[in-house]
């Protein structure tokens, strides 16, 4: 494996110290080259503008306790390649998975946080020079049951850095909880939110993190949430209908302009639409369909798979 394609910002590389699991080989894929082609793409789609150039890699935890995914090209035809699962967890939801280079500078893992039940887990799954992924699983707390959703923002390359995860609970309210050591303090929650269905982050920057939420009737928001702990969340509505076949959003930056590609998955049909994003500005925001994407996407939840050293600016 190339790791050189990842030598940026080596120090303190990852939100979570990786480590070294067990896990039972359920594939034949060259898990380190697919891991390289990831870190690769992620790259070279910031220095270009077309949505063309672009990929998403969306990842899925199956029934059986193992999880996959899929590279999509933003492209007419769209284009895809699925790739084997490999054991895990039995995940209830997922926030997204960033991938990074160890501190040893010798290995690349996944890093993330996800719900098993009604506890909330961070996992540390390491892509080897053979062999399947070995993910660790740490249990982080219990309580969270109630939640349906959750979504993290990585702002590890700003000034002051931020780490918080977003839960969103079936009471309607909208949790944020910053990360401290190992843990979480909780922030605060903001009501409103018994409307909405699927989130993900689409920026994080110094000052403030924006999600990306679908309504049940079929809406699109972004909801931008300052940094700053009184600050209210700033609603944006984006499309008023179209979105309410998507029970998971995953997003990846792409172009120097801010623009974004969003997956929309429906766990009815277990499909997913490719969509790229210019940078979001309310209903003026301009969105193009790709269409339907080449492959299966089951799953009860779904999660962007990019690396820590991309951070969303998608508003």
């Amino acid at each position: 494996m190339k790791l050189q394609r990842l030598a940026l910002a080596l120090a303190g590389a990852g939100l979570f110290a990786a480590t070294v699991g067990s896990g039972s080989a359920v594939a034949a894929e060259p898990w380190p080259s697919l891991a390289d082609q990831i870190a690769k793409s992620k790259q070279q789609s910031t220095t270009k503008a077309a949505a063309e150039a672009c990929m998403s890699s969306v990842g899925w935890a199956n029934s059986d306790a193992t999880v996959a995914w899929a590279n999509a090209i933003a492209s007419r035809p769209p284009e895809a390649v699925t790739n084997e699962p490999f054991n895990f967890a039995a995940v209830r939801n997922s926030a997204t998975w960033y991938l990074a280079q160890g501190n040893s500078g010798t290995y690349l893992y996944f890093y993330g946080l996800f719900l098993w039940g009604g506890n909330l887990y961070r996992h540390a799954t390491v892509m080897p020079d053979s062999g399947v992924p070995r993910p660790t699983v740490t249990r982080i707390g219990s309580g969270w049951t109630s939640f349906k959703s959750i979504a993290t923002s990585n702002a590890a390359f700003t000034t002051p850095k931020h780490a918080y995860l977003y839960g969103l609970n079936t009471n309607g309210s909208l949790y944020r909880y910053q990360k401290v050591g190992t843990g979480f303090r909780a922030l605060g929650s903001f009501g409103g939110f018994r409307a909405f269905k699927a989130m993900t982050v689409i920026s994080e920057t110094a000052t403030y993190d924006t999600l990306l939420m679908t309504t049940n009737a079929g809406a699109l928001y972004t909801i931008r949430i300052p940094v700053t702990a009184t600050a209210k969340p700033v609603v944006k509505l984006i499309r008023s209908t179209g979105w309410s076949a998507y029970e998971s959003l995953a997003v990846e930056g792409c172009g120097a302009r801010g623009g974004s590609l969003v997956v929309g998955v429906d766990h009815d049909t277990d499909s997913g639409d490719h969509y790229a994003m210019s940078k979001a500005n309310g209903t003026a925001t301009v969105i193009t369909s790709y269409g339907k994407i080449p492959a299966v996407f089951p799953g009860n939840t779904h999660m962007a798979f990019t690396t820590h050293y991309d951070q969303l600016v998608g508003e």
